[in-house]
């Protein structure tokens, strides 16, 4: 299964007269990928560019839902995908390339994730 994974800097809030040590942690969060075509598939289209966080509010209030403790900070990190489900991935961007504005499937593979695709082989 395809994913994206984010660095995540949260701040926990715990009830009054209580105090944590560290006030700040940071973990690694994943959002599983929805397949080519379906409904929400175009994730990295609306969150990324070049690699980076486009909207960074918009990724910390993802992150705070998810995870219901106040977000510091959401760094996109990287695309974990096999090569069965980056063939698609592929297929899917080159089928309807004005989509995205562009006039080949690797711009936009650049344009939106830079160089942070990481594929593993199938098997």
């Amino acid at each position: 299964m395809s994913r994206y994974v984010f660095r995540v800097r949260f701040r926990p809030e715990p009830d009054r007269g209580f105090r944590i040590e560290p006030a700040t942690f940071e973990t690694t969060l994943s959002k599983e990928a929805a397949p080519p075509g379906e409904e929400g598939w175009l994730f990295f289209r609306d969150t990324l560019w070049r690699g980076e966080a486009n909207a960074p509010e918009h990724l910390r209030s993802l992150a705070e839902e998810a995870l219901s403790v106040p977000v510091e900070a959401v760094d996109y990190r990287r695309f974990e995908t096999t090569d069965e489900e980056y063939a698609a991935l592929k297929e899917a961007i080159a089928a309807d390339l004005d989509l995205f504005n562009a006039t080949a499937g690797s711009e936009v593979l650049n344009k939106y994730f830079g160089s942070s695709i990481e594929v593993e082989p199938d098997g």
